[in-house]
C-alpha cells in the first residue's frame, strides 16, 4: 500500500488485498479534521463505518477506492454529522412559529436571563426571605396572577406536562367530559384522549364531531363524572355546520353540579390578536374571567417565552396539583424559569415588541418589501444568467397551531433557478449559517417576516456561498 495519505497529488490505489487500517484513515488530514470537530471517538467511528463500507463493497466485486476518496467520504460523513447536532439556523419560511425550528425564539432579555442562571447560582428553591428552603413553583406566580387575575399559578415543563398533571390531580379515576369535536392530536402524535387515558380519568365523549350542545354535557354529567374539560382546537378548524359551548356557560354548568371546569387553550396569548387583522384567539385572562377553575397553557407559542407548561386558575386546584407526586417528575429547569420571568416582565412593562414574535407580527408589509428590494439589487449579481432574484409577496402563517389558517401579508426574496432549485435549497440548509427557506413551485422564497434585519447580511452570506457552490460555478459570488 503507498504511503501517500491521498491529500492531494496521485490518486494511489491500496491493495486488493486490503483497505487501509482505521488508524491510518484516523491520521489523514480528514480523520484530524473530524477529530478536531468531535473528538477522538466519534473520528475513529467514522473512519471505522467508511472503511467498513468499502470492505462490504469489495467482497461484491466492485472496485478498490484510492485513499484520496476514502478521505472525502470521511469528509462528507463528517460534515453529515455536524448537520444532525442541534444548531442555529436562519428560519426564512415565514412561519413565525415554526414548531420544528424551535418556535418562540427568546428576548435578548430573557436568553441573558436563562444564561445568568445557567451559569450560576439562583434563588431556584431557596426564600432568601427566610432563609429557609423554598420551591420553584412559587417562581413566576406573582407575575402571572398579576397578567392573568388568577389566584394562584405553576409552571411545569411543556403543556402536555400542564395537561396530564392538572387531570392526575384533579380528576384521576373518575370521568371527563370532553367534546368529541375537542379530541384534537397535535404534532408528535400527542392525542388528548391518550394523555387523558395516563392520567387516571376516564373519557366521556360529549356531543359529535362538528356540534356538542350544552344539553349534550347536561346529560353526561353523573356521580363519577370528575370535571368538565374545554380544549381548544389550536391547530384545526372546522366549518359549516358547526356548533360548541362557550367557556362561560360551561363554567356555570359544571359548577352547578359541584364540578371544576378545566381548559386547554394551548397557544398561551395574553395580547388582542384581532389588532393583527386576525381572527380572536382565546386570551388566558378572559378564560379565567368567564369561569374556568384551572387553564393550562404554553409558555412559548404566543405568549413567546421558552417552552413551558403554564397552569393558572383557583388555588384550591393550583395547590393540589403542587402537592400531586407527577410535579416533580414534570418539573421546570431554572434556565427556563429565568427566561419565562423576563417574557412575563416585558408584558407587565408594556414592552410588547420586545417579544419576538410580536415584533414579527407587527412589521408592516411596506418595510419588508424595502427590504426585499435592497436584497435582490445585491444578489442580482452573482446569479448566472438563467437565474433570476426580485423582490416578491406571499403569505405568512402564524405556525406552532394557533391560529390555525391564519396568514399575514409578506414579502421576501424569490429565486428562480431552473434545475437546481432543490439543490439550492439543499445547499442553503447545508451551510452555515444554515438557512431554511419555502420552494413553491418553480420559485425558492426567503420570507423575511422571520429574518430579523439585523441578519440580513448573514442571509447575503449564505446565499452567496451557496450560490457559489453550484454546478460549475465557484467563487463567483460576491460576500
Amino acid at each position: 500500500m503507498a504511503a501517500s495519505e491521498g491529500t492531494g497529488g496521485e490518486m494511489e490505489r491500496v491493495g486488493r488485498r486490503g483497505l487501509p487500517a482505521v488508524d491510518r484513515l484516523l491520521r489523514s488530514e480528514a480523520g484530524r479534521e473530524a477529530e478536531a470537530r468531535f473528538g477522538h471517538a466519534v473520528a475513529r467511528r467514522l473512519c471505522r463505518e467508511v472503511i467498513e463500507t468499502h470492505r462490504q463493497a469489495v467482497g461484491a466485486g466492485e472496485g478498490i477506492p484510492s485513499v484520496a476518496e476514502l478521505e472525502r467520504e470521511v469528509r462528507e460523513a463528517t460534515d453529515r454529522t455536524g448537520r444532525s447536532l442541534f444548531r442555529s439556523v436562519l428560519n426564512a419560511t415565514g412561519v413565525v412559529l415554526h414548531t420544528n425550528l424551535g418556535r418562540a425564539p427568546l428576548s435578548d432579555e430573557a436568553a441573558a436571563a436563562a444564561t445568568r442562571a445557567a451559569t450560576g447560582y439562583s434563588n431556584l428553591e431557596f426564600d432568601l426571605e427566610t432563609g429557609r428552603r423554598g420551591s420553584r413553583h412559587r417562581h413566576g406566580e406573582l407575575l402571572l396572577q398579576e397578567l392573568t387575575g388568577a389566584e394562584a399559578a405553576m409552571v411545569v415543563n411543556n403543556n402536555a406536562a400542564a395537561v396530564l398533571l392538572v387531570l392526575s390531580a384533579v380528576a384521576s379515576g373518575r370521568e371527563v367530559l370532553l367534546s368529541r369535536g375537542e379530541m384534537v392530536e397535535i404534532g408528535g402524535s400527542f392525542r388528548i384522549p391518550d394523555v387523558m387515558e395516563q392520567s387516571g380519568c376516564r373519557l366521556r365523549e360529549v356531543g359529535t364531531t362538528n356540534r356538542t350542545r350544552l344539553a349534550d354535557y347536561e346529560r353526561a354529567i353523573g356521580l363519577d363524572t370528575g370535571a368538565v374539560l374545554k380544549v381548544h382546537q389550536s391547530n384545526f378548524r372546522q366549518i359549516g355546520f358547526t356548533e360548541s359551548v362557550e367557556s362561560g356557560r360551561l363554567a356555570e354548568l359544571a359548577h352547578g353540579h359541584g364540578l371544576p371546569f378545566i381548559e386547554d387553550l394551548g397557544s398561551g396569548v395574553l395580547v388582542e390578536t384581532r389588532e393583527l387583522g386576525l381572527e380572536h384567539e382565546p386570551m388566558i385572562q378572559e378564560v379565567l374571567r368567564a369561569g374556568a377553575d384551572l387553564v393550562t397553557a404554553s409558555g412559548d407559542k404566543l405568549l413567546g417565552g421558552p417552552q413551558a407548561g403554564l397552569i393558572l386558575g383557583r388555588r384550591r386546584w393550583v395547590d393540589a396539583c403542587r402537592r400531586h407526586p407527577l410535579a416533580r417528575a414534570v418539573r421546570v429547569d431554572k434556565m427556563t424559569l429565568a427566561a419565562l420571568q423576563a417574557t412575563l416582565l416585558h408584558y407587565l412593562r408594556g414592552e410588547g415588541d420586545a417579544v419576538p414574535i410580536w415584533r414579527m407580527l407587527r412589521q408592516p408589509l411596506s418595510d419588508l418589501r424595502a427590504r426585499a428590494e435592497r436584497l435582490a439589487a445585491r444578489v442580482a449579481g452573482a446569479l448566472p444568467p438563467s437565474a433570476s432574484a426580485r423582490a416578491a409577496e406571499g403569505r405568512s402563517p402564524v405556525g406552532g397551531g394557533s391560529l390555525p389558517g391564519q396568514e399575514l401579508a409578506t414579502a421576501g426574496l424569490e429565486l428562480r433557478v431552473p434545475g437546481e432549485l432543490e439543490d439550492l435549497a439543499r445547499r442553503l440548509r447545508w451551510g452555515e449559517p444554515s438557512v431554511v427557506g419555502r420552494v413553491e413551485g418553480d420559485r425558492l422564497f426567503l420570507d423575511l417576516r422571520t429574518v430579523r434585519p439585523e441578519e440580513d447580511d448573514l442571509l447575503l452570506g449564505a446565499l452567496f456561498r451557496a450560490l457559489d457552490a453550484g454546478p460549475g460555478r465557484h467563487g463567483e459570488g460576491q460576500a
